[in-house]
């Protein structure tokens, strides 16, 4: 299992900045699977940008989320947090 979603940030270009429980700050480009239609109302910048993390994945409203791992294992790692 890989680590799980403690902040998003979500961007206008239908990507998203996610901090991981590891401590990876990755990147994610949600662009290529705005073409499914479960994903049709992320294609609104607007409804994009209302991106939460809930559970350790990413949701938006109307129910719409989208798989942990796949999220960890598509995105590219930009930085690390730090300590606290």
């Amino acid at each position: 299992m890989n680590p799980r979603i403690t902040e998003v940030t979500p961007h206008t270009d239908h990507s998203l900045t996610l901090t991981f429980a590891n401590g990876e700050i990755r990147r994610f480009d949600l662009a290529p699977y705005l073409r499914y239609p479960c994903f049709e109302p992320l294609k609104q910048t607007a409804f994009f940008l209302l991106a939460r993390c809930d559970h350790g994945t990413v949701a938006w409203p109307q129910n719409i989320d989208f798989d942990p791992d796949t999220l960890y294992l598509e995105s590219k790692l930009i930085g690390q947090a730090e300590a606290a």
